[in-house]
């Protein structure tokens, strides 16, 4: 199961969360977003990782030229797309990419099926939300949601219930952002340390 930490905004966390074992770490380029970053800022970051990690970059509702040019200037080397994209937007991109799905109880997993893409993001469906919302949803749906392609669950995933998630839903991968936090953009390094712990102990 690969492990990504999202809402990466400084130096000290991204090589923290690399030391203790994260596969991927997630940069977000939404404005709206208390995790926001600069591109120039992660390109800083992105630059000074080791070379096994990736970096992700989170966008909603960008225009294909934006990030085009997002992708050329910071060096990420995946996209996740977290908006109301289309499926023909998500075509051309010279990464692979995911989709985000913000799940409630009346999600339809059929939608799934109009979506080319390397996985799915399933996160918890908040209003006016696009994520970080520290809410899980009912995980069932993610294990049925698997048969639709590779999933990387995520939504109020913290060291407390990590194992149980990981046992119940066995993902392709796991998202973790606001259960790591002791405020929006900041890693709390105890929470960390016990998370991977805990990881690694599957």
């Amino acid at each position: 199961m690969k492990t990504k930490i999202c809402g990466i905004t400084n130096i000290d966390d991204a090589l923290l969360a690399s030391e203790l074992g994260a596969d991927a770490l997630g940069f977000i380029f939404v404005k709206t977003s208390p995790r926001y970053i600069n591109p120039s800022t992660a390109k800083n970051i992105i630059l000074a990782l080791p070379p096994f990690v990736t970096p992700v970059g989170v966008v909603a509702d960008a225009m294909h030229d934006e990030i085009l040019e997002l992708i050329e200037e910071t060096g990420v080397r995946c996209m996740q797309f977290h908006g109301n994209e289309l499926p023909e937007q998500l075509t051309e991109f010279p990464v692979p990419i995911y989709k985000s799905i913000r799940v409630n109880n009346e999600f339809n997993l059929q939608a799934l099926l109009r979506y080319k893409v390397s996985a799915f993001l399933l996160d918890t469906y908040i209003e006016g939300v696009l994520g970080g919302t520290g809410k899980t949803f009912d995980w069932e749906i993610a294990v049925k949601a698997k048969t639709y392609g590779r999933i990387i669950l995520a939504g109020g995933l913290t060291s407390e219930n990590i194992a149980e998630a990981a046992r119940k839903v066995q993902p392709y991968a796991v998202d973790v952002n606001s259960g790591v936090e002791s405020a929006p953009g900041k890693k709390d390094k105890n929470k960390l340390e016990q998370l991977f712990k805990t990881i690694r102990s599957l």
